[in-house]
């Protein structure tokens, strides 16, 4: 087919050689079967950033770094300058995600190189060789379910051990793979110790791969992986080959109310502050 505008300098930089069809297009990005000498690829091609909210913009990109403070001051700012610098944090935040997933020994799909707004990066397949499926176009048997969930569990591990939560995992972004699940889409991962929702997004992700392969595999729902894989992590004591039992035991010591009061007024007052001091 005929390369669409945005991969056409890719073609002219030898990147890729031909488009062979579009996969998908989504909120966020469209992506193309792409050839690239002997090789079949995809390139993910992203949309302007008009389908997500402020408040999930400021939950994820909390504590990104920029590359300069006239980028950060911008994107404070929400000029037109600084909106071009926070799509292109956005985006870069998913290749910097895959290299070091990838590095780390996480499923994901390897990426090969990232030009003018376009990701390119290995074309995940089935057993047939076909683009494989998302989980939620699947269904599975009870043995099959408790083995995916116990792989994407472990997956979950390595992540959290590289410093990275995925942010938005679920059924709609895992790849079934011919060698098991893949984990994808990756703009929103949050660094684990520089942002203060790090905890409820990996609590979430978790709960998510538990309704999910629950409905195949019912006992996945009693499961309590997530406030035990965050307990052992900010513990210091997670790694990856730690035995995880699905349990964990909440304790009964009554709030300190006052205090997560307070601690939630200076947050707001930093945060006060440090806007103030991005605007002059």
């Amino acid at each position: 087919m005929r390369p669409p505008p945005r991969l056409q300098s890719l073609v002219d930089e030898g990147l890729i050689d031909s488009v062979v069809r579009q996969l998908m297009s989504g909120k966020e990005a469209m992506v193309y079967v792409v050839r690239c000498g002997d090789e079949t690829r995809c390139a993910k091609i992203y949309k302007e950033a008009t389908q997500r909210s402020f408040r999930q913009a400021v939950d994820y990109t909390e504590n990104r770094k920029v590359k300069n403070s006239r980028s950060a001051r911008a994107m404070a700012k929400g000029s037109k300058f600084g909106r071009q610098e926070q799509e292109a944090a956005w985006q870069s935040a998913e290749v910097d995600a895959l290299y070091r997933l990838a590095g780390a020994g996480v499923r994901v799909p390897q990426p090969f190189n990232f030009h003018d707004g376009v990701l390119l990066m290995e074309l995940v397949v089935d057993a047939d060789g076909d683009a494989a499926p998302r989980l939620n176009d699947v269904n599975f048997s009870e043995a099959q379910a408790l083995a995916h969930h116990a792989t994407l569990i472990a997956e979950v591990v390595r992540m959290l051990c590289a410093g990275v939560i995925h942010g938005d995992l679920s059924e709609f972004n895992i790849l079934l793979a011919a060698d098991g699940p893949v984990i994808i889409d990756l703009p929103q991962a949050v660094d684990a110790a520089g942002n203060n929702h790090a905890q409820r997004m990996l609590l979430r992700d978790v709960a998510n791969l538990a309704d999910f392969f629950g409905k195949f595999a019912p006992a996945l729902l009693r499961t309590d992986f997530g406030p035990e894989i965050w307990g052992l992590y900010v513990a210091g004591l997670l790694s990856n080959e730690m035995v995880l039992t699905g349990r964990f035991v909440r304790s009964k010591a009554a709030v300190d109310v006052g205090g997560l009061m307070r601690e939630i007024d200076d947050a707001q007052s930093e945060e006060a502050a440090r806007r103030l001091r991005m605007a002059v």
